[in-house]
């Protein structure tokens, strides 16, 4: 499958592929900044690129930076739908301890591209019963 990418920054590189057989493609920022401990900022990442119909684009944090240095895409996956041709940004927040800095090139985030299914939402008065029921938010516990 082809992705057009479109470079908004010639200084900035495409998205990449660190090894073969990688699920996601490693994003870039085009900024250099500092993310505050606790705050929240949209990163650009100088492309912008057209998902095939059919397809979106997943992007997701990197763990290294989650674990290490407490920084989440904070809208885990964010969706690009195949429809949006603007520049591509990344919402990541600083859940760390110090502030973090963030220079133009560095890997801030991952990108997959999944297939959509077509869905078409039908009204019923009833839905099938299962074992789970209404069973939700915590209510297996945690042991």
């Amino acid at each position: 499958m082809n992705v057009n990418i479109k470079l908004l920054d010639k200084e900035v590189q495409a998205p990449s592929f660190a090894h073969v057989g990688d699920a996601c493609a490693d994003i870039r920022s085009n900024v250099s900044m500092k993310i505050p401990i606790g705050k929240v900022m949209m990163i650009p990442t100088g492309f912008a690129m057209a998902v095939p119909e059919g397809y979106e684009a997943l992007v997701r944090p990197r763990s290294g930076l989650a674990a290490k240095h407490g920084i989440a895409v904070l809208n885990s996956p964010g969706t690009i739908d195949s429809g949006y041709r603007g520049e591509v940004k990344v919402i990541l927040a600083n859940f760390g301890d110090k502030e973090f800095e963030i220079n133009k090139g560095d890997r801030i985030a991952q990108m997959a591209i999944r297939e959509v299914p077509e869905i078409e939402f039908q009204l019923v008065s009833d839905l099938d019963d299962t074992s789970r029921g209404e069973g939700g938010f915590g209510s297996t516990g945690i042991r």
